[in-house]
């Protein structure tokens, strides 16, 4: 099965704290070990912005270590990702939650995952299992 990987847990292979960086790539390791490892184009455009980061090493970095980019994002990603992003925000009204903000990007690139048949791997299990139930998740 494809895993997509989301942007956090590149972040967290590049941390410079050596446990985090050491599960994320213990992570990595068992998603390639179960098929090919993806990231959407959000992804990408999230990576670039990292500290230090520029578009060469984002773009060295994913092909040196065999993960590919969906460039192409088709209308069902985009509504799926908005009806995700318009419950997000209905629940966050309802609940009055004054915790982190989520942004679109993070339901596209959950809105992805469900349309391509991925396995996502993240660190935010929670965010993607309430916007997307049925998505099979990966975490650590």
């Amino acid at each position: 099965m494809t895993t997509a990987v989301d942007t956090n847990v590149i972040i967290a292979l590049w941390d410079k704290d050596p446990v985090l960086g050491a599960a994320a790539q213990n992570a990595l390791e068992a998603a390639f070990h179960r098929g090919n490892l993806l990231v959407a184009a959000p992804v990408f455009a999230e990576l670039i912005a990292a500290p230090g980061r520029s578009e060469t090493f984002v773009g060295s970095f994913l092909e040196e270590t065999g993960i590919a980019i969906d460039w192409e994002l088709g209308e069902h990603v985009w509504r799926s990702a908005g009806r995700a992003f318009q419950a997000y925000a209905e629940r966050r009204r309802k609940q009055r939650d004054m915790g982190t903000r989520r942004i679109l990007a993070d339901f596209v690139i959950g809105a992805h995952a469900v349309s391509t048949g991925c396995r996502l791997l993240t660190m935010d299990d929670g965010l993607y299992r309430a916007a997307f139930p049925t998505l099979a998740i990966t975490t650590f």
